[in-house]
């Protein structure tokens, strides 16, 4: 037996694509991967939640790249998701996966030039992976076209069906087969979801990993009853005690992110803000320096809070909190990935309280809630106090 055979084992695949996930070094799949596969390898739909951080991306892009067909030079698959970020990061994991294949992956998303996007769909592209605004730009514009999409994807689907993307999405599908094969995938599933997906999926398979556990049992969690103006020296302390590995903090509004990135930056602190009022090049800067550790501290709206993966998020900071369950669930999903230990720390203030409540109880989950008390820094955290 090869190496390359005990990749998957089981599962049913091309040589070449057993080799690609060789080559990122992963041998068993997760349970996600796992159980989701074999179904879309038989062309069945499916509606597929686990929690944030577990191989949703590879249990659909296997068998993806499995039904396209190189010698065919139209678009054959087709990924939906709701930002730039996620875009990026889930062309890195499909074009790993063809590199050696002769399958053309392209990435539609805004914030750019529209010409470049253009050029590669002249050229030929197998597989699209794009944001709903652009990838309808590219459709209205002539220079798309769907008619021989096979296999379409919407990633973060509750999001994708949720009323800022449902109208973009519902025009997208519009334009692809009716006997197309459809994969809906998400951390988060409300019920909603499944009623609103029976006019895009033909009698799907749905498959659930740990769908009853939506708070991540590898992330710690503390909760900090906290007076509004106690949540910057609150935060401060946190960040003062902090070990090498990246925090990630969440903010509710784009100039707020902005405003806590500077002022923590005053302060002395190595810290990034994303949010969507940035530039593309921008965020993709600010995206790689938090990447790299070069900025190990970043600041961002819930534009972080889907699909980010970043190695070794040690620590997830809900400075404000969510508005609903299904975003806190994402927040502190940026933690603890696959297996690996992390900590989401949660300030709520009394204007919070209502809101908080309504969050545990769609949670099904009730964390013990600590009131905030400044702790004596250690000796070894002081230089950064500033």
């Amino acid at each position: 037996m090869t190496a390359d055979a005990a990749v998957f084992p089981g599962i049913d695949m091309k040589a070449a694509t057993r080799a690609a996930i060789a080559r990122m070094n992963i041998a068993d799949p997760t349970p996600i991967q796992e159980q989701s596969i074999p179904f879309l390898l038989d062309g069945r739909d499916l509606i597929g939640q686990a929690r944030t951080g577990s191989g949703k991306t590879l249990a659909y892009a296997v068998p993806m790249v499995e039904r396209c067909d190189p010698s065919e030079r139209r678009v054959q698959a087709l990924v939906l998701v709701p930002t730039r970020e996620l875009a990026i990061q889930v062309a890195g994991v499909v074009e790993a996966l063809v590199a050696r294949q002769r399958l053309r992956v392209t990435l539609l998303y805004g914030g750019r030039s529209l010409r470049p996007e253009q050029t590669a769909l002249r050229n030929g592209a197998h597989i699209i992976i794009g944001t709903p605004g652009r990838t309808l730009d590219h459709l209205r514009q002539g220079a798309l076209d769907l008619s021989a999409v096979r296999f379409l994807v919407l990633d973060e689907a509750d999001e994708m069906l949720d009323l800022g993307f449902a109208k973009d999405v519902d025009a997208i599908l519009s334009r692809t087969p009716s006997h197309r094969q459809t994969a809906l995938l998400s951390a988060t599933m409300p019920e909603w979801v499944a009623r609103t997906s029976k006019k895009h999926l033909q009698n799907p398979i749905t498959v659930e990993v740990d769908a009853d556990q939506p708070a991540l049992p590898t992330v710690e969690h503390r909760v900090y009853s906290i007076q509004k103006a106690e949540k910057m020296s609150a935060l401060r302390t946190l960040l003062d005690q902090r070990d090498d590995a990246p925090t990630l903090i969440f903010g509710k509004t784009k100039r707020g992110v902005k405003q806590l990135a500077t002022r923590l930056g005053t302060f002395g602190y190595p810290v990034g803000a994303l949010q969507g009022n940035l530039s593309q090049p921008a965020r993709e800067r600010v995206m790689r320096d938090f990447r790299s550790g070069a900025v190990p501290i970043l600041v961002a709206t819930n534009v972080a809070a889907r699909g980010l993966d970043v190695a070794g998020i040690g620590q997830v900071i809900n400075f404000d909190l969510p508005d609903s369950e299904q975003l806190f669930t994402h927040r502190v999903g940026r933690t603890g990935r696959m297996g690996r230990a992390g900590e989401a720390i949660t300030f709520v203030t009394p204007d919070d309280g209502r809101k908080w409540r309504e969050i545990e109880r769609s949670l099904g989950h009730r964390f013990t809630l600590k009131p905030w008390h400044r702790e004596r820094l250690p000796a070894a955290a002081a230089h950064s106090a500033g």
